[in-house]
C-alpha cells in the first residue's frame, strides 16, 4: 500500500546470487500459476515469474511488514538483512529481530543491497523497487536476483473477488514454497483465516439505521496538516466491510489519498480509526497528536465522532497488509461493539 515516498540513491549494482534466478519473460494473467518440478520451485509474484533451484539462505527485506512475516515463519537464520523500520518491533519478534542485520533503518539503497549479498529480496510494496531505491524488478531480474512483491500490492494480477486477506494468505503460501516451510505457512494462514471469520461474525450483529451501515474514516498519518485517509483499495476498506461497516472514502480509488479535514467533516463518519506511528517520529504520527489536531480544528472538532470520543486507536503499520493486520481487524470488531455499533 502506497504512502508518500522520500529518499533514495541511484542503483549501480552487479549482484551475485546463489541458487536462484528471476525470469523476465511473459507473465501469467494471475499469480496462482506456480510449479515445483525436479527440485525447482517457481512462483508468480505481481506478474513476474520467480524461479528457485533451492531454498534461499540470504533473504533481504525492504520493509518492516515483510520482515515480521519472515520472522513469524521462523526464517530468522535465512535473513541477511532488514530495513525500513516504521515503528517498534513487537515483543514476540524482538529476540529474533535482534539477530538480523539492520542494513538501513530507513529506505534501503542499491549499494546497501549489493553489499548484503542476497539470494532473494522481499517487499510488501512495489514502489520500493525503483531506480533510486533498491532497483527496479527488471534490473534485479537481469542480475538473476528474485524480487518478491506482496500479492496485496497488485490485486489486478489475481482472480477477481479476492480480498486483501486472501492475497496476504497467498503470500504466506508462496513464502512457504520458496523457503521450504509449507507446513508453517499453512498453519499461519489457517490461524489467521479463523481470526478473519470470527471478526466477520460482527457484521451480522451490526446495529444499523435501516440498510445504512455505520461509516468510518481511517486516518493513517498527517503531513503538513493534511490527513492521509484510507481509500477504497487499501486493507482498511476490506476490514471495514468484514465487520459490517463502510469506509467513508470508498469512493476514492487509492490506498491512502491526501484529503482535507473539511472533507473528513463533510463525510461525518460514525467513528474514526487513528493510526499510531509514534516511534516513526514525524509530526502528526502519534494517535495522540491526531486527536489534538482534530480537537483544535474548528470544523472537525464539531463532529459527533470527535465530541463523543468515538475513536479507535490502532498500530499504523497494521493498517497496511501485514502479518499483524488481523490484530487491527480484531480491534475494529471489538471497537464496533464497545461503541454500540454491534451487539
Amino acid at each position: 500500500m502506497r504512502h508518500p515516498a522520500h529518499l533514495g540513491i541511484a542503483l549501480t549494482i552487479a549482484l551475485s546470487t546463489a541458487g536462484c534466478s528471476a525470469s523476465t519473460g511473459p507473465s501469467a494473467p494471475a499469480d496462482r500459476a506456480d510449479t515445483a518440478t525436479a527440485g525447482v520451485t517457481t512462483v508468480m509474484s505481481c506478474g513476474r515469474k520467480l524461479t528457485f533451484d533451492k531454498a534461499p539462505e540470504r533473504a533481504v527485506t525492504l520493509d518492516q511488514n515483510a520482515t515480521e512475516t519472515l520472522l513469524e515463519l521462523g526464517l530468522t537464520d535465512r535473513m541477511a538483512g532488514t530495513s525500513n523500520l516504521k515503528t517498534r518491533i513487537p515483543e514476540q519478534y524482538r529476540a529474533a529481530y535482534a539477530r538480523v542485520p539492520v542494513l538501513n533503518p530507513r529506505i534501503l539503497t542499491g549499494e546497501q543491497l549489493r553489499a548484503a549479498g542476497p539470494d532473494v529480496v522481499v517487499a510488501s510494496f512495489a514502489d520500493l523497487y525503483t531506480k533510486d531505491r533498491a532497483g527496479t524488478r527488471e534490473e534485479l531480474g537481469a542480475l538473476e536476483l528474485p524480487a518478491y512483491t506482496s500479492a496485496v500490492d497488485c490485486p489486478e494480477r489475481s482472480e477477481p473477488g479476492r480480498t486483501p486477506f486472501d492475497l496476504l494468505f497467498d503470500d504466506y503460501r508462496n513464502y512457504g514454497r520458496i523457503f521450504g516451510v509449507e507446513d508453517r505457512a499453512a498453519a499461519l494462514a489457517k490461524k489467521q483465516r479463523t481470526a478473519v471469520e470470527k471478526a466477520a461474525a460482527t457484521a451480522a450483529k451490526v446495529r444499523g439505521n435501516g440498510a445504512r451501515k455505520p461509516t468510518v474514516v481511517w486516518v493513517y498519518s498527517v503531513f503538513n496538516g493534511a490527513p492521509y485517509v484510507a481509500g477504497r483499495s487499501g486493507m482498511p476498506s476490506a476490514m471495514s466491510a468484514i465487520v459490517g461497516a463502510r469506509n467513508a472514502f470508498d469512493d476514492v480509488n487509492e490506498d491512502w489519498p491526501e484529503v482535507t479535514w473539511e472533507e473528513v467533516a463533510r463525510r461525518d463518519p460514525d467513528f474514526i480509526v487513528l493510526g499510531d506511528l509514534s516511534e516513526r517520529g514525524r509530526p502528526g504520527d502519534s494517535a495522540g497528536e491526531k486527536r489534538a489536531l482534530m480537537r483544535e480544528d474548528p470544523v472537525v472538532s464539531q463532529l459527533k465522532a470527535v465530541r463523543e470520543n468515538r475513536i479507535i486507536e490502532a498500530p499504523g503499520i497494521e493498517m497496511d497488509p501485514s502479518v499483524r493486520s488481523v490484530h487491527t481487524l480484531e480491534l475494529l470488531a471489538k471497537g464496533m461493539k464497545d461503541l454500540g455499533h454491534a451487539r
